[in-house]
């Protein structure tokens, strides 16, 4: 394994143009060159244009933010998820590999099913209830299984103030009247940014070589998509009535799990980061806070 990160050496970002990939160019930047890389730019479901762009731009970090995120879609889009979610990390672990990289990928909560009853932790065991988190859950295997230094990330409930996600779905359905929000899944909404701060400082932190693997880095606390939506038409000073309603009354292609809260102890006692209760980071966005 690498003893240290060289960071200087550039970071190659796959998934640049997504939500999360936006918020790494700005985050990571001032680190070491960022080479942002679009789909455009490199298919990661593609194994020759990986290790071909990995060769010209021998970065000391791959960071891979593309990712399959359409839960329900998936569900009849396997084998396009299985290309993106579970077979691209193998790729980019590989070529890292080659390259004496360090990789950071990030995962999801939805590799747990939810009936644990409490926040869960990176060792628990896995089961996930839908296709997107069964290959997510093989993407996390295939770059852990690599002799190489790498951080998987497992986060939950990703937003921001621009792109398509949850938050800026409510502003805009709250537009045209009463909401009606699933009350009954639990989890820890975590804006992009947090996670991106997150990945900044794990590939700062002066110990990192030695604390390799897998986290838990999702906000703390624990809310419903009722209690979100609740706090975000707050946040945008809307007079919204917002109605709780069950996972029965909103049937989706994709199962969810009931409760999918994470742990993130481990990343608190290995790197001494701690990330904020997801209510302060939801604030402390419309603020305009980091």
């Amino acid at each position: 394994m690498a003893q240290a990160c060289e960071v200087r050496r550039g970071i190659a970002l796959f998934g640049a143009h997504g939500q999360l990939g936006r918020a790494l160019v700005r985050t990571l930047a001032g680190l070491g060159p960022v080479h942002a890389l679009s789909h455009a730019d490199c298919d990661v479901g593609d194994e020759a244009a990986v290790h071909a762009t990995v060769r010209r731009l021998r970065p000391g970090v791959i960071v891979n933010a593309a990712a399959y995120t359409a839960v329900d879609r998936a569900e009849t889009e396997r084998a396009a998820a299985l290309r993106i979610n579970a077979e691209a990390p193998g790729y980019l672990a590989d070529a890292a590999l080659s390259v004496g990289a360090w990789l950071v990928h990030y995962s999801t909560d939805y590799v747990f099913d939810g009936a644990a009853g409490r926040a869960y932790r990176e060792d628990d065991a896995t089961a996930p209830l839908n296709v997107y988190g069964q290959t997510k859950r093989l993407g996390e295997e295939a770059v852990l299984a690599r002799p190489l230094t790498a951080f998987v990330l497992r986060t939950a409930w990703l937003y921001d103030r621009e792109g398509r996600n949850f938050l800026t779905t409510v502003q805009r359905l709250a537009a045209n009247g009463p909401l009606r929000i699933v009350s009954d899944q639990y989890g820890s909404p975590t804006p992009v940014t947090v996670l991106a701060h997150v990945t900044r400082a794990i590939l700062m932190h002066p110990r990192a070589a030695h604390c390799a693997g897998l986290y838990h880095a999702a906000c703390a606390g624990v809310t419903s998509w009722h209690g979100f939506t609740e706090a975000i038409v707050r946040s945008l000073g809307l007079a919204v009535t917002v109605s709780p309603i069950t996972t029965a009354d909103y049937p989706t292609a994709a199962r969810r799990p009931a409760y999918s809260v994470l742990d993130g102890t481990r990343l608190k006692e290995r790197l001494g980061i701690c990330l904020p209760s997801w209510d302060r980071a939801l604030a402390e966005l419309f603020m305009g806070a980091p």
